[in-house]
């Protein structure tokens, strides 16, 4: 891939590319497995099972497996509770990563349309991009819950397109993980990453994307608006 890239829209993972969340997340869990009297998971782990939506993160802290499924009646009394926690800390310690704001400034700079899709739901999604300023800086928000489909499937990237009125090579996805690169590829989207965030503890420059960046300022170095 040639650079810098145009396009016309970007659009941004929240979990581990926007903002370190895991403090907020693991304290709730840690206050969840403490109520119901379960083992704790440390934040490093926890770390790992970022990525999927507050349901499977729930799971994996019942089971310590990254698919496996906990009892059924264990689980529905498990997930309030942890929502209850996160909904009072959801933005209590989370920050955006160091060169946010700055590549939020310089796409702006560029006349770029900008978008948040992030598998969490958007009753969490909302108060946090706002407690933490960033929630002006988007055109388009797309939460877990916002439509029939996440990440890693192509739809909200395609809804983004749609929104847009773009093709899916105008839209560049920059996230950390997995997923993220899953889905813009299924969408016909270039995907950058960055190195810092969760991906399941696996590092990123073994997935299919098209650029790693060490932060949102040096991806807004890369990309150009498409005329």
């Amino acid at each position: 891939m040639n650079f810098p890239l145009p396009v016309k829209a970007v659009v941004i993972d929240l979990d581990g590319t926007l903002l370190d969340t895991a403090g907020d997340l693991a304290d709730a869990a840690a206050a969840m497995a403490a109520e119901l009297g379960v083992p704790a998971v440390d934040e490093a782990r926890l770390k790992t099972y970022i990525g999927n939506g507050v349901s499977r993160l729930v799971k994996r802290v019942l089971t310590g497996e990254m698919e496996a499924e906990p009892p059924r009646e264990l689980f529905e009394r498990a997930l309030p509770v942890f929502e209850k926690y996160y909904a009072q800390w959801v933005s209590r310690k989370s920050r955006p990563f160091p060169g946010v704001i700055e590549g939020l400034d310089a796409f702006k700079a560029k006349g770029l349309h900008l978008a948040c899709i992030t598998n969490k739901a958007m009753r969490f999604t909302e108060p946090l991009l706002k407690d933490t300023g960033l929630y002006d800086y988007f055109e388009l928000i797309l939460a877990g819950d916002s439509l029939p489909e996440k990440k890693p499937s192509p739809l909200p990237l395609r809804h983004a397109c749609e929104v847009f009125g773009i093709a899916p090579a105008e839209l560049l996805l920059i996230g950390d993980s997995l997923n993220d690169t899953q889905a813009a590829r299924a969408a016909g989207c270039p995907v950058f990453c960055v190195p810092y965030g969760y991906n399941r503890g696996q590092p990123v420059d073994t997935l299919d994307l098209d650029a790693m960046v060490p932060s949102l300022a040096e991806a807004a170095r890369l990309v150009v608006a498409k005329a």
